[in-house]
């Protein structure tokens, strides 16, 4: 839970500590507007995967299910930088699936805490493993990070792929590269 003054009078701290006058005009404000967006990018960290994907409907040999491009923002644990990108989300069902908007939710679960990447991407395919009981999941992360695009090495554009690989998945290489296969394809 964000304790919003604790996060504002860092903010003043912090404003100071830089040179800035905290007073002045343009950052009056800034302290209780911090506040607050660290309050909303930060939500995911009392929320429940599980909450999300409780909410199954029968289905009958569906096959592969594949959300694919869900896009996320997430804040580096190290420099408290933000890092973003997509998330692409496969999964076997056996005898239930989850509703679509489901899989995005669980996405946002874990994007909206101080994280690492490497983290999340297991993060979410465990979530998947462990409340729907699926034959396999298969999640894949790409991200740019501005701690990599704005200080230190300062390389944009460049992306940092993850991925978590449980079940059917792990054991099957054709179920990967037909993962891959419906990823770059447009489907």
């Amino acid at each position: 839970m964000v304790n919003k003054d604790k996060v504002k009078e860092a903010v003043r701290l912090l404003l100071e500590g830089i040179g800035e006058d905290p007073e002045r005009d343009g950052l009056k404000e800034t302290p209780e507007r911090v506040a607050r967006m660290y309050e909303e990018l930060l939500a995911g960290m009392e929320a429940s995967a599980g909450e999300h994907l409780a909410k199954t409907f029968e289905a009958s040999d569906p096959g592969m299910v594949i959300e694919k491009d869900i896009p996320f923002y997430s804040i580096c644990e190290h420099h408290m930088l933000p890092f973003y990108g997509k998330i692409h989300i496969a999964y076997l069902p056996e005898g239930k699936v989850v509703g679509i908007s489901k899989l995005a939710r669980t996405v946002e679960v874990f994007a909206r805490r101080l994280q690492i990447q490497e983290r999340m991407t297991a993060q979410i395919a465990d979530a998947i493993m462990d409340t729907l009981h699926p034959g396999g999941v298969m999640v894949m992360a790409e991200a740019e990070h501005m701690c990599m695009t704005m200080r230190g090495i300062k390389k944009p554009g460049s992306r940092t792929v993850t991925m978590a690989v449980r079940g059917a998945f792990e054991e099957d290489e054709r179920l990967q590269n037909r993962f891959f296969q419906m990823i770059r394809q447009g489907i």
